[in-house]
């Protein structure tokens, strides 16, 4: 992952990047590092970095919606709408995820259809499906059996 940060804030986690490349990490840097590994080894369930992440008024209310959701739980893309005061804007909501520059740290991927299907995710549903996993949030697969 690669991380930036702007005058002692988070501003960007996203996939990616060469570990080790650019210039030496920050002290904010090496503690989302630090953070990150225990997140990935199940030892950390809140992040407890600065952020600035960069968008629009809009988007920024909706990712401190997404930053209530408890880890281990999800919320629909309506329930997210509902939240932040415009219960119609569930597509809105969607297109704020993927302008997310913090990933994981500001947790779009715990938002999912009404359905409890796994959509939208700007790295790929598979690792949406890992995130979430890693959580104990998988929403459980719709079956003919489980519909009812």
């Amino acid at each position: 992952m690669t991380a930036e940060e702007k005058t002692g804030a988070l501003t960007s986690l996203m996939p990616g990047g060469t570990p080790g490349a650019g210039e030496a990490p920050t002290p904010l840097l090496r503690e989302t590092e630090k953070q990150l590994l225990e997140y990935f080894s199940g030892k950390r369930r809140e992040f407890s970095l600065p952020l600035a992440p960069l968008g629009t008024p809009w988007q920024r209310r909706v990712w401190d919606a997404l930053l209530t959701i408890p880890y281990g739980e999800t919320r629909s893309y309506g329930e997210i709408a509902r939240l932040v005061g415009n219960p119609k804007a569930a597509r809105a909501v969607g297109l704020a995820n993927n302008r997310n520059s913090i990933l994981i740290v500001i947790p779009c991927h715990r938002v999912i259809g009404a359905d409890g299907s796994l959509v939208g995710y700007g790295s790929g549903l598979p690792i949406k499906e890992r995130l979430l996993a890693l959580e104990g949030a998988l929403p459980q697969r719709k079956t003919p059996q489980n519909r009812r």
